[in-house]
């Protein structure tokens, strides 16, 4: 999947004022309108311009857009970073405007690019799933946010910091943050939302003020990865630990716990901690697992003694590591 340029698409810089990414839309979707343009190539550039403008329009997206968008060139080999969406604040249930924003139906057809499917369609197709429950309620919004493994596990109190784009009043697209104390409850999991009742949109006249859903992602760790509610650990052992068995002390979100480590272990065996996982959110809700992942860690041969230990393993052991290789043609 290539990168977009929606800046460049429109031709304008990134510093375009709304008005002017109005403006250059509307001349280019005048120039290349199948309708009108004698061009071979007029409907998919047509296409293209409707695309970009779809997104720059809207200060959400293109709040979201320009975050991700800035270090990256028209044409280059694109995948969306992790969470790159992560910390915004977006009116509808989900992230990328109102229900009824007719996004994939719209301006630029029902086959909207890889790229614009890959940042934008899932939420939007979220965000069409719900609608306001009367018309003077207020409109829920949304936003991701990310939590420690740890909090998962244990639950916390937590201060987050939200993003809001707006428009100034020059037409430029600026963001407002705003604080909020939040409780993340014990056993949440990535995916899963919270939901904050009368943080969303100010109501109209007599009306309730919109909810604000905080979907859940769970940050990066060093040791550990996270797979629903299943936790898993890589454990370098050494390899008599391994050939002979032993029982060693193992970290987890928790708190460490010993290990048993069968006799005859290979590098790449899971030894399953049964309900060591993410836990349940409510008393007698199943927890996920943790899964150790053995690792043979070989030591140095950087002393004789060392070097002298090797060479009695390779005397002693009648072992060929490439068995399995022989007799395989190249």
């Amino acid at each position: 999947m290539k990168f977009k340029d929606y800046y460049e698409t429109l031709g304008l810089q990134r510093t375009a004022t709304q008005d002017e990414v109005k403006q250059a839309y509307r001349k280019l979707a005048r120039k290349y309108h199948p309708d009108v343009s004698k061009l071979e190539d007029a409907e998919a550039h047509f296409k293209e311009v409707g695309e970009a403008y779809e997104v720059l329009k809207d200060p959400e997206k293109r709040a979201a857009y320009d975050r991700m968008g800035q270090n990256w060139k028209a044409g280059q080999d694109f995948q969306p970073p992790p969470n790159w969406d992560e910390g915004f604040e977006f009116s509808g249930a989900g992230p990328w405007g109102p229900a009824d924003s007719g996004v994939g139906e719209g301006m630029f057809g029902a086959d909207p690019s890889d790229f614009f499917e890959a940042l934008f369609g899932q939420h939007a197709r979220q965000s069409r799933a719900r609608r306001r429950a009367t018309q003077t309620r207020g409109e829920d919004h949304h936003a991701k946010i990310l939590i420690d493994l740890e909090d998962a596990y244990k639950g916390a109190r937590r201060s987050i910091s939200l993003r809001i784009p707006r428009v100034d009043e020059q037409g430029h697209v600026t963001t407002h943050e705003r604080t909020l104390d939040v409780t993340i409850p014990k056993g949440i999991r990535e995916g899963q939302h919270l939901r904050l009742t009368g943080q969303g949109e100010v109501g109209g006249k007599d009306g309730q003020p919109g909810d604000l859903y905080l979907e859940i992602g769970v940050k990066p760790h060093p040791l550990f990865r996270v797979d629903g509610a299943d936790v898993y650990l890589d454990l370098p052992v050494a390899p008599w630990e391994a050939a002979l068995g032993d029982t060693v002390n193992v970290p987890t979100p928790d708190g460490s716990v010993q290990l048993n480590i069968p006799a005859g272990s290979v590098a790449g065996r899971k030894l399953r901690l049964k309900g060591k996982g993410i836990p349940g959110k409510v008393p007698g809700k199943i927890a996920g697992d943790l899964y150790v992942v053995l690792n043979i860690a070989l030591p140095p041969a950087h002393t004789e003694a060392a070097k002298e230990a090797y060479r009695a393993m390779a005397e002693g052991f009648n072992f060929n590591p490439r068995s399995s290789l022989e007799g395989v043609s190249s």
